[in-house]
């Protein structure tokens, strides 16, 4: 049953009355400030460099029914328990008992969710600034919740395939939305590694919500490539809470979709928090991949890292916005923070903002920004030796790209995603056009 709002892509809303009352709590404060707040615009400052025009101008319905999702060729081998999400509803846990000390539980039941799942919902992903974190809250009809109890070590990483497809009308393909919602608690002492591939054909919006929390002295790995189709708008919100002694360990890969807006907020709330958000962009045609992201150091004694590669083809363009908050008490607080583009066509674009924003006195804090093409003296050192021009800039290319991608711990993933760049450079630099490229 649903309910109708004239609040924009809230259209064909989950009934609040009847939920069981944890829910109906929260989706009432969520419709309320996603009313108050509405969904962003030129003047929002969060927002100036993503045009979201060609998003509003959309008419989408909920995306429907379960879809088969095929594991990406590059995750052939990976030895993983599988969960599969299907235009925002859980549809596939790959074995009949979870491993010991993994907890899966399916949020559309919502009237049997345990209670660690109806306590830590909503309290990590804010609503009160971020719209869209507010519209997924408002609207997700499912997903999964999954714990990793205290002390457990997963030997195997969790592999989450999460698909939106675009409907179909009489009139021809008519856009969907989805809203993924995922929560995942990593408790004391715990160990895991879990990998978000997201994907999906057609006109459609994935609304995706992943709020983790890493108990004290546990560590998380968390990769994810966003592969979505040529057609599709993705609006993705990763919020964390690190406690004391916890290790997270973030990598975000992006290569799909018209529209992308990959956030990750990150609040270190316990001292001694080893705090890591990496990743790489690239784009291609028309293209808009944007990264924004925001580390809250709230406490003394915790360290940072964010290192991000972007590589720009065509008329694509990219959006890098990273902060770095420290708090008058955050003493001892070690952040760094590196965003490098690359430009392989005069008609690409890219959008630079690194911030810090320090209210402590002993600290060590840095940013920067690069901006260039590729270097002339280095393609014709390697062209000098034989290396005809499009292989040695594939060559140059994955080298800049690989100082990001080699962050990433787990060797399988740290491999596969190596498979997807050469892979997107196969198809957009090796004797493609990338728009009068040097």
């Amino acid at each position: 049953m649903t309910n109708t709002s004239p609040l924009p892509f809230l259209a064909e809303a989950p009934a609040i009355d009847g939920a069981p009352e944890w829910l109906a709590l929260l989706r009432r404060s969520a419709v309320a400030r996603y009313g108050q707040i509405g969904l962003p615009g030129p003047r929002t400052e969060a927002w100036k460099f993503t045009n979201l025009n060609a998003l509003k101008a959309l008419q989408p319905v909920p995306a429907t029914g379960l879809g088969h999702i095929e594991r990406p060729d590059v995750f052939a081998g990976l030895d993983a328990t599988e969960l599969h999400i299907s235009n925002g509803a859980l549809s596939v846990f790959s074995g009949d008992v979870p491993p010991t000390g993994l907890e899966i539980v399916d949020l559309g039941d919502p009237d049997t969710v345990p209670a660690w799942v109806s306590e830590t919902l909503g309290t990590v992903a804010a609503i009160d600034r971020h719209p869209f974190a507010a519209l997924n809250t408002a609207a997700f009809i499912g997903g999964v919740a999954i714990r990793v109890t205290r002390g457990t070590m997963l030997e195997k990483p969790i592999l989450l395939l999460a698909d939106t497809q675009g409907g179909e009308t009489q009139g021809g393909e008519a856009a969907t939305i989805a809203h993924p919602r995922v929560l995942v608690v990593v408790e004391e002492g715990a160990v895991a590694d879990l990998v978000e591939v997201h994907t999906g054909a057609g006109s459609h919006v994935s609304n995706t919500v992943v709020e983790v929390t890493v108990g004290v002295g546990a560590r998380l790995g968390h990769y994810k490539w966003q592969a979505e189709g040529v057609d599709a708008f993705h609006l993705a919100m990763t919020a964390v809470r690190a406690e004391a002694k916890a290790t997270y360990d973030n990598f975000a890969l992006s290569t799909g979709a018209r529209l992308a807006r990959n956030e990750i907020r990150g609040e270190l709330a316990g001292g001694h928090v080893d705090y890591r958000v990496n990743g790489a962009y690239m784009a291609t045609g028309d293209q808009h991949l944007d990264t924004t992201t925001l580390i809250d150091h709230a406490v003394p004694d915790c360290h940072s890292q964010e290192i991000y590669k972007g590589v720009l083809a065509g008329r694509s363009r990219g959006v890098f916005q990273g902060k770095i908050l420290v708090r008058p008490n955050a003493q001892k607080t070690d952040g760094y923070q590196m965003n490098r583009a690359l430009l392989l066509s005069r008609d690409a674009e890219i959008d630079s903002k690194p911030e810090l924003e320090i209210y402590a006195d002993d600290v060590k804090c840095s940013h920067g920004a690069t901006v260039g093409a590729l270097d002339d003296d280095q393609l014709f050192y390697l062209m000098a030796r034989g290396i005809e021009r499009e292989r040695a800039r594939a060559l140059l290319i994955g080298a800049y790209l690989d100082e990001a991608i080699a962050t990433i711990e787990r060797a399988p993933v740290r491999e596969a995603f190596r498979a997807v760049v050469d892979a997107w450079m196969q198809a957009n630099v090796t004797g493609a056009d990338t728009g009068g490229a040097p």
